[in-house]
């Protein structure tokens, strides 16, 4: 008993949803759907660029490490939270917030640094066609993904022991429905200006940077597009930049709206919307943006599953 009531001291309180109960099991109904179709999208995306060679191209092989860090970033999230929604406690252990906490901020910072890749990608095979082999060749993607991994780490450490610094001063409350370090920044008993200058720094260095390069792609993109006089290849060139700019938008956009602007001016409503749109929302809507507007995938499932077996007749 004397250690389940130790454990039960230091474990965080997260509050999600509990000022409106009704909305409880909506939610929870709404998130699991959400984090099934996730799951089945994101796999999907995975298994089908390693089986179909045809795939094992750059932008497939970027598109399966997003995948993956989608899948991992929600599975750091979902259960937790499910298990809240639908049980009467509301806890979670201090080593279980530490984990989510740095999962979040490692995957987080990984993601908007993939993205920029796959921008790059995508300006390198309309710009420069003709020497896209050469210019993105495995070592390369290799390489940049790994910078990207890397990259995420970083901030995460510097951010994880910068924040589970701050006294707390017996503060065991997270308004949120998971360990985010905007919550957990608010537990604290003490003002910390070094904590605001660095996270600004690495909001610039992991969303503006990353995000103005994009732009500067995309504005080289769209000057070379207007150029084609194909339409077949002009609309393959919009289906698969376009999509990529729309989780681009997504993502990003509501990052940013969390990150860069002064945690006092956010209301609690608005936080969790935002919250749950990137964390949620944008992981499983990432492959139905990829697939839906992308026959090279679809084409790829029907040859794996056996149902396209004229694939190689034109």
């Amino acid at each position: 008993m004397e250690i389940n009531n130790k454990s039960s001291e230091t474990d965080f309180i997260l509050l999600g949803f509990s000022s409106r109960p009704q909305l409880e099991h909506i939610i929870s109904a709404v998130v699991f759907v959400f984090y099934i179709v996730t799951l089945v999208g994101n796999t999907t995306i995975i298994l089908v660029s390693y089986l179909d060679s045809q795939l094992h191209t750059p932008m497939y092989f970027f598109l399966s490490n997003l995948s993956f860090v989608d899948l991992c970033y929600t599975t750091s999230i979902v259960p937790q939270m499910l298990v809240n929604l639908w049980g009467p406690k509301k806890s979670i252990t201090y080593g279980g917030c530490v984990l989510q906490f740095f999962f979040a901020l490692d995957l987080g910072a990984t993601e908007c640094l993939l993205l920029a890749v796959m921008a790059y990608d995508r300006y390198a095979a309309v710009c420069q066609p003709l020497h896209y082999t050469v210019i993105m060749h495995p070592v390369l993607c290799q390489k940049m993904v790994l910078s990207a991994w890397l990259g995420g780490l970083g901030s995460a450490l510097i951010l994880c022991s910068l924040t589970l610094k701050l006294p707390r001063c017996g503060h065991r409350e997270v308004d949120n429905f998971f360990c985010e370090m905007p919550a957990l920044i608010k537990m604290a008993c003490v003002y910390s200006r070094v904590i605001e200058i660095v996270v600004f720094t690495l909001g610039v260095i992991f969303l503006l940077v990353p995000l103005s390069l994009i732009l500067i792609s995309y504005a080289v993109i769209t000057q070379a597009v207007m150029k084609i006089k194909s339409a077949t290849r002009w609309r393959k060139v919009l289906n698969t930049c376009g999509s990529h700019l729309t989780v681009v938008t997504l993502f990003y956009g509501t990052l940013i709206y969390m990150y860069m602007k002064p945690q006092n001016t956010i209301s609690h409503e608005e936080g969790q919307f935002f919250t749950l749109f990137y964390t949620i929302v944008t992981p499983s809507l990432n492959p139905l943006i990829y697939t839906l507007r992308n026959k090279d995938v679809k084409n790829a499932v029907k040859r794996i599953l056996g149902m396209d077996k004229h694939s190689g007749k034109v």
